[in-house]
């Protein structure tokens, strides 16, 4: 299988919300604004787009929606994952079934199974779809990791399980995992403020919060890492630093969603309960980054 697709820069997209429900107009415009941007690849219904309080109609009709909109100019990675390995499948089967070209499992949250558990809850969807897969690690929500020689096991088994997103906020991972995986083994950082490091260990990419707006310039600092060109990516890292951090002020993805209506791009920067819309002192910390980096009007 040709992973080479699944490289580069994928934004985990926010899914715009007005009045309590799906704003398919934004969403529109943001995935057009995206494609225009030169992004690399989407990711629909991750974390940064709240699937935790999207029903399963609504997850599937923004999956469909994004496949449809994006209309094959660019891969697409839809998020079927769950901590009900049963829940994970039939998520998954209904998002084949509206057009999922590819899939993001995230780590089973809450229940803290073992890896074996952990191997079989990804074995199960491995099974019935041949189409890619990348695994997502994220101990800060899920409580658990998926440990390297789980992945390892995985990628042997299921030759589709084609990658890991990995937002394990450390470059031992990525180091160790480069060293023992084959290497059409896709590694991308789940952290923008770790895409330069994680990359110098040996990722290829990000599927990244911060390109929801900042898209061209990340695109071109992961294309310096991936040339080579340590010094061109470094001073934008440092440049876009400030934003990497200051969306993350409050949880994700009330803070992208902000900067996002403060561009213009998407009408309300509404969120869903338990998440809540930025305070004033992080509005005012993310206008002046925004406006540090030109990403809005002075």
């Amino acid at each position: 299988m040709n992973t080479t697709p699944f490289c580069g820069v994928h934004t985990a997209l926010a899914t715009p919300m007005k009045g309590g429900a799906v704003d398919y107009a934004s969403l529109g415009r943001l995935i057009d604004y995206q494609i225009e941007q030169g992004i690399q690849g989407l990711v629909p219904v991750g974390t940064t787009g709240e699937s935790p309080t999207l029903d399963y109609d609504e997850h599937i009709e923004v999956i469909r929606f994004t496949v449809e909109r994006v209309a094959g100019r660019v891969p697409v990675m839809a998020g079927t994952g769950s901590n009900s390995t049963a829940e994970q499948v039939e998520l998954t089967r209904r998002a084949l079934d509206a057009g999922a070209p590819a899939l993001l499992l995230v780590a089973p949250y809450y229940n803290k199974p073992n890896q074996e558990g952990v191997f079989r809850h990804f074995a199960a969807v491995a099974k019935i779809t041949d189409k890619p897969i990348i695994l997502y690690s994220i101990p800060g929500r899920s409580v658990i990791e998926i440990a390297i020689p789980t992945v390892i096991r995985l990628r042997k088994e299921f030759p589709h399980i084609i990658g890991l997103k990995d937002s394990g906020a450390t470059t031992d991972r990525v180091t160790e995992l480069r060293r023992e995986i084959d290497p059409d083994f896709i590694i991308l950082s789940g952290d923008d403020s770790l895409t330069l490091p994680m990359m110098a260990c040996g990722a290829q990419g990000i599927i990244s919060v911060a390109s929801n707006l900042a898209v061209k310039p990340i695109v071109e600092m992961v294309r310096c890492a991936r040339a080579g060109d340590l010094a061109g990516a470094r001073k934008l890292h440092l440049q876009y630093y400030p934003l990497f951090k200051n969306i993350f002020t409050e949880p994700n993805p009330a803070p992208i969603k902000y900067a996002l209506r403060r561009a213009g791009i998407i009408s309300s920067a509404e969120v869903r309960l338990p998440l809540v819309e930025v305070t004033e002192p992080t509005a005012k910390l993310l206008d002046a980054t925004l406006r540090d980096l030109k990403l809005i009007s002075p």
